[in-house]
């Protein structure tokens, strides 16, 4: 299918639209935010608003807003430094955005998210009506790492790119559009690739490793939730945020930026939440047939099928399925603790009783609670 008709195949149908703009386009390499911009996209976001697609907004741009209140000449290195940044520059940014807003009836809702957030299904949950509560009160939701709390690798995502990612599946959202300092994703020579049917090896493959001087993500991060949305069922595009009516002008078709294609089939709200929001708290390392059972004929792991059993994990916990080779296979819920299962691992259902002293599941992993990792037909 032509780049053009799918385009518009896809912006026809959009009616939830997940945006997030970067700090780069925000601020350019100065350190300073650019006012006229931030009104410009204000009034894009209004607009479309107004066309009854409801609108999310991820933004980064807090620390380099906090440099240019705090007159900083170069971004923090340290992190409490960049977290002083961030604390300082938010209320600014904010405040330009709600200004803007203001103009076209709407209210800015803020909410600051950690990795936590997204992990805990409760949570993850609530954030989803928080955001619909928000956008019936006339609001548009704005979205930012709380960087003031986040201070490891733990609570940290790597950047707003995955944030935006995530929020699109937990919305189900028609489309994520990331807005770059870049046109788009660029071939070998330099030039806007239009199309990318799906984000596999030679996508990754052109990805250069130079990043705008003060955001923190980078083409990769871009192409990674370009990943995670689209194997989900969803399209996204990746354009630049400095180009006029860029929003616009995608949702009517135009050919600007890089789409990234949708996978056919769409999943669950809850296998998104499996697939891409929690990192496993464990692994289990299956046998061929349990391989083939769980990839090619759907089925449930059973305890027979496992043949090795890593990390220390409760009952619910979110596991990774690896084969011999050690490539994850699927993700899921677990129905056993660590411990249960390294007991049973390799055993009959039959045999789970006699070994445990009490039996609640026959299954490892129910297939209702598993979904495939790696482009193999997520269930």
């Amino acid at each position: 299918m032509p780049s053009s008709t799918l385009r518009k195949q896809l912006m026809k149908n959009v009616r939830s639209l997940v945006v997030k703009v970067g700090t780069g386009v925000l601020t350019g390499n100065t350190g300073q935010l650019d006012k006229p911009l931030i009104a410009r996209l204000g009034r894009q976001l209004a607009l479309i608003q107004g066309r009854g697609i409801a609108v999310t907004l991820v933004t980064s741009g807090a620390v380099g807003a906090g440099m240019g209140v705090a007159g900083l000449a170069s971004r923090p290195r340290t992190l409490p430094a960049l977290q002083a940044a961030a604390a300082v520059g938010q209320p600014t940014l904010m405040g330009f955005y709600a200004r803007v807003l203001e103009r076209y009836g709407l209210h800015a809702g803020q909410l600051l998210l950690t990795r936590a957030d997204f992990e805990d299904r409760a949570r993850y949950v609530h954030i989803r009506n928080t955001i619909e509560a928000l956008q019936h009160l006339r609001a548009i939701p704005i979205i930012n790492e709380n960087d003031t709390v986040a201070v490891d690798e733990l609570d940290r995502f790597a950047d707003n790119d995955t944030i935006a990612a995530l929020l699109a599946n937990l919305l189900r959202a028609d489309l994520l559009v990331i807005l770059s300092v870049v046109d788009g994703l660029l071939d070998a020579e330099g030039q806007r690739v239009d199309l990318v049917p799906r984000v596999d090896e030679g996508a990754l493959g052109l990805v250069r490793t130079d990043r705008s001087k003060l955001g923190s993500g980078g083409m990769g991060g871009k192409l990674t939730a370009a990943r995670m949305v689209t194997e989900a069922g969803e399209a996204v595009v990746v354009a630049s945020g400095r180009e006029r009516d860029v929003l616009l002008r995608l949702l009517d078709g135009e050919q600007l930026g890089t789409i990234f294609a949708p996978a056919k089939r769409k999943i669950s709200a809850r296998h998104r939440w499996i697939r891409n929001a929690v990192r496993p708290a464990g692994k289990v390392v299956l046998d061929d047939g349990a391989v083939l059972a769980v990839v090619r004929n759907g089925k449930s792991l059973l305890p027979r099928g496992i043949t090795r059993v890593t990390g220390a994990f409760d009952r619910g916990a979110i596991i990774a399925l690896v084969n011999a080779q050690g490539e994850t296979i699927a993700r899921g819920k677990s129905n056993f603790s660590s411990q249960e299962l390294d007991k049973v691992k390799g055993r009959k259902s039959s045999e789970i009783a006699a070994i445990l002293g009490h039996k609640t599941f026959d299954e490892a992993v129910h297939r209702d609670h598993l979904v495939l990792i790696g482009g193999k037909g997520e269930q």
